[in-house]
């Protein structure tokens, strides 16, 4: 079934054919993504008006809405032009007026004659102690005053779009719905009391009062589940696509694996342990690991990724890791130089950097099969590059590697195995929404030996002090991270700009002693003034946020973060995590500018208070919401219309079951609950999913 299925028809149409939408309308439309009724349907009141009839507007709050019947009393035009029109009116307890401005006489005469009786309802507002209904919403003999809605739903709008056209279109879209087959499971439906996709939609359009508007009332949480459904579904289907392409069966013998936990002077945590555990069962099975290992800051992910390398190794192949940058590339490979001479496997790094006879001599190697290990930054792509016998692939995710670039290093052997790292502590319900198609390892315990970080809040107002303290710790060795908001001054943004850091700094501490990192900087400069700090040659680093990824500097025991209430939690407790991987104790200290607004105050103390990435997240999520917390742009999160992944994270899980579920028991979605997917697919726009499902 790879077209869209007959009964959707009419929710795919053209606007226009709804009920008060011409051509120009459908272009306003267009601009709040409603294109066809199907959007109508998906776009649901935000509020609700209480238009129940009354006997009179005395005693109606200033402000609020009232229906009311009335009988025209007489006709007040204005004297001089700009100045009002009044009809003065009686209901059955008060006299008042109804106002109107730049109105035709001759109009109000036909729609109010005196002495008629008439519904109006409209805002009630009380002017010099007389009640007043300027424009009223309605007005209409009392045999049409049924038509207006006790509860009348109030939509989002757009410039050109009146609540009128989107109540009258929406209604006209509701009478197109067709009667769909249910595609979520039955004893869900039941357990949690949910209405059809029919009576959901109905419910969702005609609120009877605010508490019918909230995201956990049955129908609209049911809509939202509709939503998590079709998105879990196409994930999932990709995962079963991705497991379709065989894999490489290998087998790890354990030997080398037993030499490295013999030389390490520690033992691994139990997370690392059922970590290798599951890495080393998907790369054994004939299908193609696709894999995320997500642990904070310090939770040991590299010595994780070490032992599955190690796994291809065993079963005679070879892995590569890759590195966002060089000096990360440069940084992993020292950290691996140890584990890897204990092993006795050969490990060799390949950047941009290298040229000539070095590149052409590795590359032959590689090709052979004598290096085991490759780390190396995205030159890894580069057309030349062969390998003997790739078996695994670790991604560092730090630079967001697209889904196209994993499948380009997957080309590079058969079927390879993925494994992607990620630093970011993600929230169960986002990392569902981005990697729901991935298995999941989690590192939820630090190593022993890691120094808690000392975390402290002080006032910009007090830097002369942090700069005189700093002064004593460069005095006894000690370096320092110095974090900036932003590159250049900006008048809009009082922000002190890293360069005027650096000479500040550089004045108070000495020449030879600060360096400064940003983003506007040549690479060649940022990765030398990188490598003097890594060297122990400067003690101090002025940087903007280029250091919060993956840098490892064991001597380096302060952290300084000026204006900290401008970063997000996470990105906070990233540049927290650069310190406290030595023996010293490390400080972490937030400047902030006061006052504080409540959330920045509540985001501060969070990090003064805890040091798990995970809970600090949640938190994040909480205080600010998906698309801040992973970046819009490069977020890779779906976009929903009625679903809420900051409120709604249960449900995400929930769907995930469900799919996962659905496709092991009906993998092409040909029973009837498998066509009712199929179905709920193309309602949501899906099309990609389809695609996958395997025909016969």
């Amino acid at each position: 079934m790879s077209s869209r299925p007959e009964i959707l028809f009419p929710l795919f149409s053209d606007l226009t054919g709804l009920d008060g939408v011409g051509p120009k309308t459908a272009l306003n439309l267009a601009t709040m993504g409603i294109e066809k009724p199907r959007d109508m349907l998906f776009s649901l009141p935000h509020s609700v008006v209480d238009r129940r009839p009354r006997d009179t507007v005395q005693g109606v709050e200033n402000g609020q809405i009232a229906t009311v019947e009335i009988t025209v009393v007489s006709h007040q035009a204005p004297r001089q032009r700009g100045r009002p029109y009044r009809v003065n009116v009686r209901d059955r307890s008060l006299e008042f007026q109804l106002v109107f401005f730049h109105a035709r006489e001759d109009y109000l005469r036909r729609i109010l004659p005196d002495d008629s009786r008439r519904v109006v309802s409209g805002k009630v507002e009380i002017y010099d102690g007389m009640a007043q209904i300027v424009h009223p919403d309605h007005v209409l003999t009392p045999d049409e005053a049924t038509k207006i809605p006790e509860f009348e739903p109030v939509y989002p709008l757009t410039a050109g779009v009146t609540q009128k056209v989107m109540f009258k279109a929406s209604r006209s879209a509701l009478e197109r719905q067709p009667e769909l087959q249910e595609w979520i499971d039955p004893s869900v439906v039941q357990k949690e009391n949910w209405p059809s996709w029919n009576g959901a939609l109905d419910a969702a359009h005609h609120p009877t009062d605010s508490l019918t508007l909230g995201p956990d009332v049955p129908a609209r949480k049911r809509l939202a589940y509709d939503e998590l459904l079709a998105h879990q579904l196409t994930l999932a289907l990709a995962r079963a696509s991705e497991r379709k392409a065989k894999g490489v069966v290998s087998k790890p013998t354990g030997d080398l694996q037993t030499k490295v936990l013999k030389a390490l002077p520690y033992t691994p945590t139990g997370a690392q342990t059922r970590s290798v555990k599951e890495i080393a069962a998907d790369m054994a099975a004939p299908i193609r690991m696709n894999r995320l290992l997500q642990g904070d800051v310090g939770a040991g992910k590299t010595f994780v990724a070490f032992m599955a390398l190690l796994v291809a190794v065993e079963a005679g192949g070879q892995g590569v890791m890759m590195a966002p940058t060089e000096i990360l590339a440069r940084q992993h490979l020292e950290g691996l130089h140890p584990l890897a001479t204990d092993a006795g496997v050969r490990i060799e790094v390949l950047t941009g950097r290298d040229k000539g006879r070095d590149r052409a001599a590795k590359l032959d190697a590689l090709a052979k099969g004598e290096i085991d290990i490759l780390v190396g930054t995205h030159a890894v792509f580069q057309k030349d590059v062969h390998f003997h016998d790739l078996r695994i692939a670790v991604i560092d995710e730090q630079h967001r590697f697209g889904v196209r670039q994993r499948l380009e290093l997957g080309a590079k052997g058969e079927a390879v195995d993925v494994l992607v790292m990620t630093a970011t502590p993600i929230p169960r319900s986002l990392s569902l929404a981005q990697y729901g198609d991935m298995d999941v390892s989690v590192l939820d315990e630090k190593p022993p030996g890691r120094t808690p970080v000392k975390t402290a809040l002080v006032s910009t107002g007090r830097l002369d002090e942090v700069v005189e303290k700093l002064r004593g710790a460069v005095a006894e060795g000690r370096q320092c991270y110095w974090v900036c908001p932003l590159v250049e001054e900006s008048e809009v943004v009082d922000m002190t700009a890293a360069e005027e850091r650096f000479k500040h700094l550089r004045a108070a501490l000495g020449e030879g002693v600060v360096g400064l990192v940003h983003g506007q900087m040549p690479p060649k400069d940022k990765d030398a003034a990188m490598a003097k700090f890594v060297a122990g040659e400067i003690q101090v680093l002025v940087a903007t946020t280029v250091i919060e990824v993956g840098v490892n500097v064991p001597n380096a025991s302060i952290m300084v973060i000026e204006r900290a209430e401008s970063f997000g939690l996470a990105q906070l407790h990233q540049l927290r995590g650069r310190v406290g991987r030595g023996a010293a104790v490390s400080t972490c200290l937030m400047l902030y500018q006061a006052p504080l607004s409540e959330t920045g105050q509540r985001r501060l103390q969070v990090l003064r208070d805890s040091e798990d990435g995970f809970r600090i997240a949640e938190e994040d999520l909480a205080m600010r919401g998906a698309g801040d917390l992973i970046g819009t742009a490069q977020s890779g999160l779906p976009r929903f219309q009625i679903a809420d992944l900051e409120r709604q994270a249960g449900l995400m899980a929930m769907a995930q079951k469900d799919a996962r579920l659905l496709l092991s028991q009906d993998p092409d979605l040909s029973t009837d609950r498998g066509q009712a997917a199929r179905v709920l697919l193309w309602l949501m726009e899906q099309d990609k999913a389809i695609r996958l499902i395997s025909v016969g």
